[in-house]
């Protein structure tokens, strides 16, 4: 279903009670389900009650806003999504640094707030990326900063062919070289200082490593760009090619980057699964088309927000601070990466 149906609906099967929100469908918005007011007194009870609600409509819809809920502190948040999912997952090989506020309850990616952060899935470049987002937000930003959505059945289709056929083929590839500088530390990465940890987790994890002369880390991982829905079995454009590519950083940041630590350093790239380069102007036409298909709706402070990972990509949008956003994760996939044979290759060097 197209989030972009015009109709207004209230969930259902048991619409006709005076507590059930309503859900309104517009086009260019996430569905939002608005809470009656007064807001539960208890909100972590609310969330136990109407959980399966709630998830059918995000297994409906893709995504799902709800407003009025008046979230409106940490602790209060981890207990709301302790109750829409059995367990929250730890974030591991995190690009960027987060806070941590509860086990598996973190801030948002530490990002600069005047840089989008394009269209993506949250961890697809994992060996079992989550299959569920939630997101709630206790400060709304001054301006902009929404987190906008995009159909990834649809811009699977509207990308052409020949492009799908060929990351179908070879999947797409990501280098990343774990710096103290940009971006997540390996040590944040993967929550320790053991190297031996960080090895084991990468061999059970189909991710080749190789230590630098400095100490960084320098890792590269294969994984599927496009997999099937598990519930529709329809086909979904997963991945990150285009956000961690180096021609969707600003002009003068990818310059300054390959100036810093030279073209084969930089702290992420993506590269098609067989090693060669994506070009600027693939990078640019998935983008624009992820553009094309984009729908938001601004927060407000006290909303929550559950995402279908593998149905829908989302972004964060610029924004004038504050902005505090609350982000878990839950419900790994199954693995679905093309494995190689990790091994611990010669220092400085990949093979």
């Amino acid at each position: 279903m197209s989030f972009t149906s015009p109709a207004q609906v209230s969930p259902s099967p048991v619409a006709s009670s005076a507590s059930v929100p309503r859900v309104d469908l517009h086009p260019g918005k996430p569905p939002i389900l608005h809470v009656p007011t007064p807001a539960p007194a208890d909100l972590p009870v609310w969330a136990a009650e109407h959980r399966h609600i709630l998830r059918s409509l995000v297994t409906e819809h893709g995504a799902l806003l709800v407003r009025g809920l008046g979230l409106c502190d940490t602790g209060q948040v981890g207990a709301v999504f302790g109750q829409l999912t059995p367990a929250l997952m730890t974030d591991t090989e995190a690009f960027a640094p987060r806070q941590t506020y509860a086990p598996g309850v973190y801030s948002s990616t530490a990002w600069p707030a005047n840089q989008p952060m394009c269209m993506h899935h949250e961890l697809s470049y994992t060996h079992g990326p989550p299959g569920l987002l939630l997101l709630a937000c206790l400060t709304a930003p001054t301006t902009d900063g929404a987190t906008a959505l995009a159909d990834s059945a649809t811009v699977l289709d509207a990308l052409p062919p020949e492009l799908i056929q060929r990351f179908e083929q070879d999947g797409w590839l990501l280098t990343r070289t774990y710096n103290d500088d940009i971006g997540a530390s390996w040590t944040e990465a993967f929550g320790t200082d053991d190297r031996a940890a960080v090895e084991n987790y990468c061999r059970a994890n189909a991710i080749e490593f190789a230590w630098q002369g400095d100490g960084s880390l320098r890792t590269r991982q294969r994984r599927p760009a496009v997999v099937r829905h598990p519930a529709t079995g329809r086909r979904c454009w997963f991945n990150q090619i285009a956000f961690l590519n180096e021609w969707t950083l600003a002009p003068e940041v990818r310059e300054y980057l390959v100036d810093v630590y030279g073209h084969e350093a930089l702290p992420f790239n993506t590269l098609f699964g067989n090693g060669d380069p994506v070009g600027e102007d693939m990078v640019q036409l998935i983008n624009t088309v992820y553009a094309e298909h984009t729908i938001r709706e601004p927060w407000q402070s006290g909303d929550l927000m559950l995402i279908d990972n593998v149905r829908t990509a989302h972004s964060r949008e610029p924004f004038e601070p504050p902005r505090e956003v609350l982000v878990a994760m839950a419900e790994p996939r199954p693995p679905t990466s093309f494995p190689p044979t990790p091994t611990a290759a010669p220092e400085g060097s990949i093979r």
